[in-house]
């Protein structure tokens, strides 16, 4: 009968342990899914206004910032199926994040200006990412956030400037904050430091889709400018290796006041 001596017991014991650590088991969510749906306007879609016309001599550096007419953009609706562009929507509270998730892929995300309108005018960063503000503009512009946790930072664009300054924020928002120019004022935007990646913001049409969240109740919150939490509380069943169509979240005209 063959002898087992201690060393061999050792390296058996090492071996197991190391595959423990490789187990999917480590990971305690058993499953990820998606959701998905739109933010629609839930009354008759009002006519758009003018913020600054073209030409408009009251309008600073008019050549550039009233070169045409230039519409309000704290609320925009699509007049052909009622979606609410620029709405932020995002998991309310994070229980575990998707393995592929934990990291942001791209580091930096652009903030521009052109026509002395941001671009874009809502956007979600994360907290390891930074921020490249540019400018795409024949005049001086400036960068002022008005963050609740972050430093705020204040400082001025040269005309063209296209190397930019960058913006960092590594403490996660608990809403997203103004961005202005106090060059010119009419010009607003806002960004919402997270330190997960579970929130977006609604595109052209209203729709939005979150992936990889963990399976289970969740609950999410909808915010916009105009309004604040225009909708409070949203609880999805996430269903693993699915999407779950939340379909229209209808929004009374009412929260936009």
């Amino acid at each position: 009968m063959q002898k087992i001596n201690m060393s061999q017991i050792l390296i058996a014991a090492v071996l197991v342990s190391g595959m423990s650590l490789l187990s999917p088991a480590t990971v305690s969510a058993e499953g990820w899914g998606s959701i998905t749906g739109r933010i629609v306007y839930d009354g008759d879609v009002p006519k758009p206004a003018v913020e600054r016309k073209k030409g408009d001599p009251t309008v600073k550096d008019t050549a550039v910032c009233a070169a045409t007419d230039h519409l309000f953009n704290d609320l925009v609706i699509n007049a052909d199926n009622k979606g609410v562009q620029n709405a932020f929507l995002y998991l309310r509270k994070v229980k575990e994040i998707h393995p592929d998730l934990k990291e942001s892929k791209e580091k930096t995300v652009v903030f521009d200006q052109k026509g002395c309108t941001f671009f874009p005018h809502a956007m979600v960063v994360r907290t390891d990412q930074n921020v490249l503000v540019k400018s795409n503009d024949p005049v001086a512009h400036n960068t002022h956030t008005f963050p609740f946790r972050n430093e705020a930072v204040n400082f001025i664009l040269a005309p063209n400037d296209r190397v930019g300054k960058e913006v960092s924020n590594p403490i996660g928002e608990r809403l997203p904050f103004k961005v202005t120019c106090d060059i010119h004022p009419f010009m607003t935007a806002y960004w919402f430091v997270v330190d997960h990646p579970y929130a977006v913001v609604s595109d052209k049409d209203g729709k939005f889709t979150i992936k990889n969240l963990p399976e289970g109740e969740n609950e999410f919150r909808v915010w916009h400018e105009k309004g604040g939490y225009i909708v409070r509380s949203l609880d999805v069943d996430v269903k693993a290796g699915e999407t779950v169509d939340v379909g229209e979240i209808k929004v009374s005209p009412s929260k936009f006041k």
